[in-house]
């Protein structure tokens, strides 16, 4: 069977969405694991200590090279002569300080650099090496390199290499271990792994004395650690980086000072080993130093992402913490405000109730059954109308022979036109839209209307309940009806500025609708247009908790993804149209309050949202577990207390709040990846058409809990 060019183009668009979304996920988390393996998983600055028997290297000195079955030092004996190298760096506050005072000092030295350090101060290993001082690799992320496979090994070294070489143009064939010492403190394991190493062309340096400086034992025992005893020259091994460096700020003097006091001279390493200096710094062709130029500007990109996406984060968790306290605190006045309200029930002017009806045979009947029922003692009339249905609708409607019902029948032209068809017809004073798969309490109506007492009222919502809760996503919707949907809607209340009249129970003055020219089909969300274009001109809407109507919703993630693309599309939609609202004099609260919460909150901050669950996942990986746990923790209490007071104040059972943690995990991520696809539809220029929900008819009609 062919298909037809609008589903083809449906399909196109959505593979189109679908593709877009990915490639931007993929490079996020590429980006983000990149970033978190460069600066999250940097080992601390420390030595090896001597290991006794088990030394093979201790015989030979620390400069050592590959040999035929083992490693080999060609290095001659040092005489009086010491050669100065510092580990772990660059560090922004102390690797300057220490090059100042060496070139202050005239003693030159040799700094092993961490790749990962290096893209984040590429300057100053720059300066370094234009000041003369050697630069060597001290692996990627400062990496213990035993037990690791080979191939992950190799990655170490020679991504620092390439790093190094782009940002120096110079190629370091210096190499030393992290975690190594001298020769007499490394196991065989380590001698294994090492000469793995030198058999790819490194030289391996280790040293003859450490200072110790990491573990901070003052300024004095540095010094004495760091001065060769009985003539006896070497390699000293120091550090510039991997913690607080202010006790080898002070030392380095002093150990120049000592070491030229006992008859010490301090060398380049190239001259302590013998070796040519160009053998180990190697320069680069250009190719080269291209690679290396583009691996450092990706490793700052994933670097500034990340610290975008901190930011936004913490932005985001901030404004969500603000507006849960915000929404809970007007949301309490406007429940205070409702119980100050008349009790009475009186007002009761003449009401059109219409049903826009296109295939509705499953639900139909119930729908109009209710209507026809409720305990309303004006005037009132049932206006069904069948926009074009080829499943019986109308004829369902018209078998009734319900006394206040008529039905209305069109082609098939769309929800607003058969609405708009119904307001035409209208003879009350006061006009309610129903959806078609929505049941009324027979008390509904007379209490939806008696806000209308007060002139400035132009609409009032209602209260929607979800009417069937059996399976997990059904009662996921009905909490977010509850807490979520009617929050809002009491808050929106308090600050004049309602948005949406949901389509499942609204009612609007006829003089109203008629003012602002009907109900418009430019949108997929024809209620929030309508309502944005009655509060624009000037009407109050208002919320009335205790008009209930039981609508069905969607029984499966894939139906509810389908039916809140549309909800979301059809609300940017609406945001767009009515953006002058913000600019332009006398469009009321629609324009300072509602479109500016409207694009940050159902808009901007769901675009943002799914940032926090990917920042979690980072800092699961590369930072605090616990800490994270304890923030997830923390969110769900506020979000259970928040639950809490708004089924106390809906008159629903709390038995259902169990499954709210669950809803952390798909729900939400589903309402995100909603509005993403809403965004990227519109950027496209794709369009979204009407979906119907595929119904069962079921609803449950239940009592308020007391």
């Amino acid at each position: 069977m062919r298909r037809r060019r609008g589903q083809r183009d449906a399909t196109g668009g959505r593979r189109g969405r679908q593709a877009v979304i990915g490639l931007c996920a993929s490079m996020l988390a590429l980006l983000l694991i990149v970033d978190g393996i460069t600066t999250r998983t940097v080992g601390a600055a420390g030595t090896g200590a001597a290991s006794g028997a088990n030394a093979p290297l201790a015989p030979l000195r620390p400069v050592l090279t590959a040999g035929p079955r083992r490693l080999v030092s060609t290095q001659p004996p040092p005489g009086r002569r010491v050669a100065l190298t510092f580990d772990d760096g660059p560090d922004p506050r102390w690797t300057p300080k220490i090059a100042k005072i060496l070139l202050r000092e005239h003693a030159p030295a040799t700094f092993f650099e961490v790749g990962s350090m290096v893209v984040q101060h590429p300057g100053i290993t720059r300066e370094l090496a234009r000041d003369g001082f050697l630069i060597g690799n001290h692996t990627f992320t400062h990496a213990q390199l035993v037990g690791m496979p080979p191939w992950e090994r190799n990655l170490q070294v020679s991504i620092a290499q390439s790093i190094i070489g782009g940002v120096t143009g110079r190629l370091p064939r210096l190499v030393r271990p992290p975690y190594s010492s001298t020769p007499d403190g490394a196991t065989s394991a380590e001698a294994r792994t090492w000469n793995a190493l030198a058999h790819r062309g490194y030289t391996i340096v280790l040293s003859n004395y450490d200072a110790q400086d990491w573990t901070q034992p003052g300024v004095g025992q540095i010094v004495r650690n760091a001065v060769p005893p009985h003539g006896r020259g070497g390699i000293i091994l120091m550090h510039d980086a991997g913690g607080r460096r202010v006790q080898t700020v002070e030392a380095l003097p002093l150990v120049i000072h000592a070491l030229r006091a006992h008859g010490y001279r301090i060398v380049s390493l190239a001259d302590l080993t013998g070796l040519p200096a160009a053998d180990l710094s190697v320069p680069i062709s250009g190719w080269e130093r291209t690679r290396g130029r583009l691996l450092v500007s990706m490793l700052h990109v994933a670097a500034l992402v990340t610290s975008a996406l901190t930011l936004i984060v913490f932005g985001v968790m901030a404004i969500v913490a603000v507006r849960m306290l915000i929404v809970l605190l007007l949301a309490r006045m406007q429940v205070r405000r409702a119980r100050d309200l008349p009790d009475d029930l009186g007002h009761t002017p003449t009401v059109t109730v219409l049903v826009p009806a296109y295939n509705e045979a499953v639900g139909i009947e119930a729908a109009v059954r209710s209507l026809a029922a409720s305990d309303y003692p004006a005037p009132l009339e049932i206006l069904v109308i069948d926009d074009g249905s080829d499943d019986g609708t109308g004829d369902l409607v018209q078998g009734l022979g319900l006394e206040r019902v008529r039905v209305l029948r069109q082609e098939n032209a769309g929800k607003a036109a058969a609405l708009n068809h119904g307001i035409d017809e209208a003879t009350g004073e006061i006009v309610v839209t129903v959806d078609g798969d929505t049941v009324f309490e027979p008390a509904t109506l007379i209490h939806l209307v008696q806000r209308f007492r007060e002139p400035q009222v132009g609409g009032i919502s209602g209260n929607t309940k979800v009417g069937r809760r059996r399976r997990l996503v059904e009662r996921w919707q009905h909490i977010e009806y509850v807490m979520s949907f009617n929050l809002d809607r009491r808050m929106y209340e308090v600050l004049g500025c309602m948005p949406t009249v949901p389509g499942a129970i609204g009612a609007f003055r006829r003089r109203a609708l008629l003012e602002v020219g009907g109900v418009s089909g430019a949108t997929l969300a024809e209620d929030t247009d309508l309502t944005l274009e009655i509060g624009r001109a000037g009407w109050a809407v208002v919320y009335e908790p205790r008009a209930r109507a039981w609508t069905e919703v969607p029984s499966t993630l894939r139906a509810l993804h389908r039916q809140r693309s549309r909800w979301a599309y059809g609300t940017i939609q609406s945001l767009w149209k009515h953006r002058d609202a913000t600019r332009t004099r006398g469009q009321g609260r629609i324009g300072t309050h509602a479109v500016p919460y409207m694009s940050v909150f159902q808009v901007l901050l769901p675009l943002t949202a799914p940032l926090i669950d990917v920042f979690a996942i980072y800092g699961i990986l590369f930072l605090d577990p616990a800490k994270i746990l304890a923030f997830w923790l923390v969110f769900n209490v506020l979000q259970l207390i928040l639950a809490w007071v708004a089924f106390g104040w809906d008159g629903e059972s709390r038995r259902v709040l169990w499954t709210l943690p669950l809803q952390q995990f798909v729900y939400r991520q589903l309402m995100y990846l909603v509005v993403v696809d809403a965004v990227v539809s519109a950027l496209l220029g794709s369009r979204l058409s009407w979906n119907r929900l595929e119904r069962s008819g079921e609803i449950h009609v239940a009592a308020p809990s007391a």
